[in-house]
């Protein structure tokens, strides 16, 4: 017999952005339902490395909300314990010239302004920060506020201290509405849920739920690659990327750039990225990405190059068109509310965003303006679907 559910709110994914808005809307009082065609983590969440990032946002909404969600990761991390691997390591951005180390001194001064803490690192100094790091570098800039968490584990203690019933493996196939247009719930392959309120957590597929609504929201898949080393005794501090990782982040182009980004984590295996590429849904291993992630690795570490790379693993990160997540109510579909799009920022942003959708649901005033992320901002022609 198929089920019928009742609650307050349901959440249609089971990622990081996904447990965040259940745990806050829990916390007010609300009876939440969360429901995944896959596990929990099972999508972007549980392909990402877990960066916590103001280091590489400029001034701005996504900033703003990465500033609020930094204070509430470490508020989080207290509650959690040890549990979800945060670690308050700090960001090292680095520069191999003159003119990368002006144009990373410029971009911090907007970010002090914004509250940013980034402390300029000379050559020399940049040695004192990571041992290991090749010689010849001109110098960097040093972000104490970035940190890092193991997104899988996060997200799972998350929806744990949520208290909400998780449902992994039900496929939402269609969003219930009232005959005036409103929000009832969604239809899934095991059954109803009625609810006033659904929040689309959907991260990649966040457009085809927006579709089961009747709205538009382009989200896209944009693949990036991580190589994992064998475990390693700490050998990498901070989080450390090349100058020109912030540009290839808000790059618009489909064509595959790489940057060198390389961490450790708690486990002892250093994490190497980052690609981004638009190629659809395609899975397949890339070797012109994996060799350039190994050689930028190399080119920043060069023990890397003694070491061995277990394996290389694919995610899709959901990609809109201006680089902001649409977080907030839909006003094209009362009772819709959307929590995704955040590109490769998801884990950092998820708990401002969890806390921004959780004061909306409850009638509270939100702690940031959601004015630049209002899901209808791509319409431009009524956006309804056909």
């Amino acid at each position: 017999m198929a089920k019928r559910l009742t609650c307050d709110v349901v959440v249609v994914g089971a990622g990081m952005a996904g447990a965040a808005c259940a745990l806050y809307a829990t916390r007010t009082g609300l009876d939440v339902k969360v429901v995944d065609r896959g596990p929990v983590a099972g999508g972007t969440t549980g392909a990402g490395e877990g960066n916590l990032l103001v280091s590489d946002k400029e001034p701005g909404p996504e900033l703003e909300l990465a500033l609020l969600s930094t204070r509430l990761w470490a508020d989080l991390a207290r509650q959690l314990g040890a549990a979800v691997e945060y670690e308050a390591k700090g960001g090292l951005v680095v520069a191999s010239d003159p003119s990368s180390l002006s144009a990373l001194g410029d971009f911090a001064v907007g970010q002090r302004a914004a509250g940013v803490t980034a402390d300029p690192v000379s050559g020399d100094e940049l040695r004192e920060l990571e041992p290991h790091l090749a010689a010849g570098l001109t110098g960097g800039m040093h972000y104490p506020q970035d940190a890092q968490v193991m997104p899988a584990l996060a997200a799972a203690h998350l929806l744990r201290a949520s208290g909400a019933p998780v449902h992994t493996g039900w496929t939402v196939t269609g969003v219930l509405r009232t005959a005036d247009g409103a929000v009832r719930g969604v239809r899934t392959d095991r059954g109803d849920i009625h609810a006033p309120a659904v929040v689309n957590a959907a991260g990649t597929w966040g457009g085809d739920l927006a579709a089961l609504a009747g709205v538009r929201l382009p989200v896209l898949p944009r693949r990036g690659f991580i190589l994992v080393t064998e475990p390693l005794p700490p050998m990498v501090r901070h989080k450390v990327y090349a100058a020109d990782y912030v540009s290839d982040v808000a790059s618009d182009s489909a064509a595959l750039r790489t940057s060198p980004v390389v961490e450790g984590t708690a486990a002892g295996p250093v994490l190497i990225g980052a690609t981004r590429e638009r190629v659809g849904f395609d899975h397949s291993l890339s070797l012109p990405a994996v060799r350039a992630l190994a050689a930028g690795a190399i080119g920043l570490f060069p023990f890397l190059e003694r070491v061995h790379a277990l394996r290389t693993y694919a995610g899709f990160r959901p990609y809109l068109p201006d680089h902001l997540p649409a977080i907030g109510p839909d006003p094209r579909v009362p009772g819709l509310f959307h929590a995704c799009g955040h590109e490769g920022a998801g884990i950092g942003l998820a708990p401002g965003t969890g806390q921004l959708i959780a004061q909306t649901l409850a009638g509270k005033a939100t702690e940031l303006d959601l004015t630049p992320f209002r899901p209808e901002r791509f319409d431009t022609d009524g956006g309804d679907i056909p």
